[in-house]
Formats: structure tokens, C-alpha cells, sequence
């Protein structure tokens, strides 16, 4: 089943709409960490809407490194966006996935491409069972050299995480809902990446896994 991942902006209701046009098994709405109250009123609007949809509903969190632990009491799914310097994030705090790497890692030299991954990197996220993101999103809302570097940046990820067996994640991370995709899609969007059939079947439904 794929759930995917959203970032909304008091949008949740449009975010249904989309998805059920797509006919996507179902959302996760993921809510930027404030303090624990906050979480649980988004909590329980979320609740609200499930009753006036068949999509199954789910609300996680997007917390900074400092943050994650408090955030991993309340919520089943802690994400983890990227600043360039992970490791606090995924050795000591573990958070649940880590996405975005690919558009802040320093600049590629000429004869190695910096996608924000490493073997240490991957080592600790296999130990640690912190799962990558790819997101849909980096790849839409960039185009030229910058796409072409985030495209070619991905394709090393995926090739880092398959060696080092790093669980992986595709979604939208959309926070616009016409951002989203159907599940072919996404899947034959990082096929075309380099990901193996079963590796793009497996990282779409990693989600819904966490969540059970």
C-alpha cells in the first residue's frame, strides 16, 4: 500500500481531493514540531477528515535534529530534512527518514559528485534502521543544470543505499497537492533512476510499514 508523504499549509482537505483523483491508497500529512499540544490538534483534525474519506489518513512529524526525540514519542513517522550535516541525526537521534540530501550537499568537484551520502552515512542508517528519502518534489519544482545535478545526485543514492542495504522511501513531500503523483509514476520515475523493480515496489510501500 503506498501512503504518501505531504507537507501541508492548512490545505489538508485539497490534499484528499488530489489524491483521490490519483486514487493514492492514502496521505500522511506531515506537521512541522512545535510542542506537543500543537501536534495534537493537527492530530485530531486529521482524525476529523478521515471520517469524510475512504483514504486512509496519518499525521507525522518534521523536527530538527534536537527535536526528533520528542517528536518520536508523539508520532509513528519523524522525518528529518536534510541540512548537510546529518550525522547527529540519523547516529544519536535516529530519526524515522532523512530526505532532501541531494539539493544541499556541496558543490560536486570535478571528479566526485557530493550527493549528501557516504559510506559512513549508510552504515549508521542500515544500524540505526533510518530509512532515505527521495522526494518527488526536488526533482519537479528544479530544472535545468540544478535538475540535472539533483537527477544525477539521486542516481548515486540509490546506488549507496542498495550496497550498504539502506531502507529507502520515494514520495512527494509535496506541499502543494497538484505536486503528487500516482504510485506508477513514482515508480517508473526512479526506475528510470536506477532502481530495480522490486527496490522501487519496496521503497513505496516502506511507508505504510512504519506505520503499521
Amino acid at each position: 500500500m503506498f501512503i504518501d508523504l505531504v507537507l501541508p499549509k492548512n490545505n489538508e482537505k485539497e490534499f484528499i481531493e488530489i489524491a483521490e483523483r490519483l486514487k493514492i491508497n492514502g496521505l500522511c500529512f506531515v506537521y512541522s514540531f512545535k510542542n506537543k499540544e500543537d501536534f495534537l490538534k493537527k492530530n485530531e483534525k486529521m482524525k476529523n477528515l478521515q471520517e469524510k474519506t475512504e483514504i486512509k489518513l496519518f499525521s507525522g512529524i518534521i523536527a530538527d535534529s534536537r527535536n526528533i526525540s520528542k517528536a518520536k514519542k508523539l508520532s509513528k513517522i519523524v522525518i528529518y530534512k536534510s541540512t548537510g550535516n546529518d550525522r547527529h541525526a540519523i547516529e544519536k537521534s535516529k530519526t524515522n527518514i532523512i530526505f532532501d540530501l541531494e539539493t544541499v550537499a556541496a558543490r560536486d568537484s570535478m571528479h566526485h559528485r557530493n550527493s549528501g551520502l557516504n559510506q559512513i552515512l549508510c552504515r549508521l542508517a542500515n544500524k540505526n534502521n533510518v530509512m532515505i528519502g527521495f522526494s518527488f518534489s526536488g526533482i519537479l519544482n528544479t530544472d535545468g543544470i540544478t535538475k540535472s545535478q539533483i537527477l544525477g545526485r539521486m542516481m548515486q543514492n540509490i546506488r549507496l543505499c542498495r550496497k550498504y542495504k539502506v531502507k529507502v522511501v520515494i514520495a512527494s513531500f509535496a506541499e502543494r497537492p497538484y505536486d503528487m503523483r500516482p504510485c506508477p509514476d513514482l515508480k517508473s520515475v526512479f526506475i528510470s533512476l536506477g532502481m530495480h523493480p522490486k527496490e522501487a515496489n519496496d521503497s513505496l510501500e516502506n511507508i505504510y510499514k512504519q506505520l503499521s
